[in-house]
């Protein structure tokens, strides 16, 4: 049984809703930069190699945090889908309440701090 009130979990499903549509925002005015443009930039100068390694990092640099705003878009879905079905603040390890102060930190949560790998 969810120990959280309704109260709670509308404040919890407010706050998913919010950290969604910033992670949202966050993919989507990075996916509006199109990686050859700042390549060809630097191909119009006359530029060290350097520049070009640098540019190439970041470029992949950039796609990991892509990668990484995706995993937490699918993490933030999964807990407003728990909220919906009835399980979120339980854990998914043992069935038992996740206390509040963790959900206040990490809405995403899905088990006790212990059952953490």
């Amino acid at each position: 049984m969810n120990q959280l009130s309704n109260e709670k979990l509308a404040y919890f499903k407010e706050k998913l809703l919010q950290m969604k549509n910033e992670t949202e925002q966050e993919i989507h005015s990075n996916s509006n930069q199109s990686p050859n443009e700042s390549i060809q930039e630097l191909a119009d100068y006359d530029n060290h190699p350097a520049d070009m390694g640098t540019e190439q990092f970041e470029q992949q640099r950039d796609a990991g945090l892509d990668l990484m705003r995706q995993d937490r878009l699918k993490e933030i879905e999964d807990a407003l889908d728990r909220i919906e079905n009835g399980s979120y603040g339980l854990s998914e390890k043992s069935g038992k309440p996740i206390p509040e102060e963790r959900l206040e930190v990490m809405p995403i949560a899905r088990n006790l701090v212990e059952e953490e790998n």
